[in-house]
């Protein structure tokens, strides 16, 4: 199991020395990956809760991060890919990749919020069919040469896009619905849960994944299973992933035993942490206690 810690992207306390200050911590603990989240907008009157109100750009974040860390992986679950062109974010992740030194792992959906479709000129509908042509020309722009696209949603004229990422970062899909996990199995290099996942049933939805790499001819052994830990430290038991450290380490192995790959602790998720009416500094300090005490051991 490898353990990371989600930097603050939410909130008032998602400010660049804080995402500064706890990636570089995470760095030096031996998290595995720091990781970050996409929000465009928020609908005024929405009912979403106040996590998503106030939320810092990722692949910005990301590429701040990447200066000022050495080891740790750079993630986010997950950017919304019909928002913005494919040969745009093939090239803003090439270069993330290049200066990141090879770190990045790419989460991408198909977003679910009317207001943001609607913002980016794109429709909702078809949304699966338009993920299957995006992911497959983002490799082919990180990998050929030449590419020339004519597709049902996207055209690319003969071009060259250089420079090439030295190695294509990993993509991990979200989604919850069969078919998106089946896509996730058939196309991805792992699956990526949600803020609201039931992480008690989490392996049904691991096995769906897994049954349809095998029937794709992949092997599912090589995919990576990540939870997004919304992840409280508490005095008390609250369900999954609450409580003292020494439970919430407990909660982690018995998600390895469902077949969970890695669990990165969001507190973003947390309502007194990443709201924007939250104090900042207490906030910090609740943040900077965590990473001591679910830090990977050995």
């Amino acid at each position: 199991m490898k353990i990371g810690f989600a930097v603050p992207v939410s909130g008032s306390w998602a400010t660049p020395e804080n995402m500064r200050r706890v990636a570089r911590r995470a760095d030096d603990l031996g998290y595995h990956e720091v990781w970050t989240f996409q929000r465009l907008l928020y609908p005024v009157g929405h009912a979403m809760g106040p996590v998503y109100r106030s939320v810092q750009d990722p692949v910005v974040t990301l590429s701040y991060l990447a200066g000022l860390t050495e080891r740790v992986r750079l993630g986010v679950a997950v950017l919304n890919l019909p928002f913005v062109s494919p040969a745009l974010l093939a090239k803003q992740l090439a270069t993330l990749q290049d200066v990141s030194g090879g770190r990045l792992d790419v989460g991408l959906g198909l977003g679910w919020l009317a207001e943001e479709f609607a913002a980016s000129g794109v429709p909702m509908e078809r949304r699966g069919r338009r993920a299957e042509e995006y992911i497959g020309l983002l490799r082919r722009l990180w990998t050929e040469d030449t590419v020339e696209h004519k597709g049902e949603f996207y055209e690319v004229p003969r071009s060259h896009q250089d420079p090439k990422p030295p190695v294509p970062p990993p993509v991990l899909l979200g989604g919850t619905a069969r078919v998106a996990l089946e896509r996730a199995g058939r196309l991805s290099d792992g699956w990526i849960s949600s803020s609201r996942a039931d992480l008690e049933t989490i392996d049904q939805q691991i096995y769906i994944v897994k049954e349809a790499a095998r029937e794709a001819g992949r092997d599912p052994g090589a995919l990576r299973f990540i939870v997004r830990g919304v992840t409280r430290l508490r005095p008390e038991s609250e369900g999954l992933l609450s409580g003292p450290s020494e439970k919430i380490r407990e909660d982690v192995e018995a998600l390895a035993a469902k077949g969970v790959t890695e669990v990165f602790h969001d507190l973003n998720f947390d309502p007194e942490i990443g709201d924007p009416a939250a104090d900042p500094q207490e906030s910090m300090r609740r943040a900077e206690h965590a990473l001591e005490e679910l830090a990977p051991r050995g």
